[in-house]
């Protein structure tokens, strides 16, 4: 999972993207007990967060920074590039494990987890 973090505060939030990831995680379960274990942990996690909505301002960012990035040869999956631009459209830093994609988006703060 990726998080967004406001460092100022100290909230954690999540882009809409990431909700929808977590969520399907739950969907592919293979027996009904970890589905169940799944839907509880998701259901913690997004009670827990601010959800940053996938907007018209969002939007524009997103495609702004996919044409910059192919532009030089540094396409991003779908979800992330979702997940940067919900970032540097409200300012705030990407907290995660991916430090492939996401320190390729220039003005991205990146905070390994």
């Amino acid at each position: 999972m990726v998080a967004l973090a406001d460092l100022a505060t100290g909230e954690y939030l999540i882009a809409a993207i990431t909700a929808a990831e977590l969520l399907h995680g739950i969907y592919r379960a293979k027996t009904e007990a970890q589905r169940l274990a799944r839907t509880a942990d998701v259901e913690n996690i997004l009670s827990n967060v601010i959800l940053i909505p996938f907007d018209l301002v969002v939007a524009r960012v997103h495609a702004q920074l996919d044409a910059s990035l192919r532009a030089t040869g540094n396409k991003m999956g779908a979800d992330d590039l979702a997940i940067a631009a919900t970032a540097l459209t409200h300012g705030h830093d990407v907290m995660t494990k991916d430090l492939r994609s996401f320190p390729r988006v220039p003005g991205l703060k990146v905070l390994a987890v």
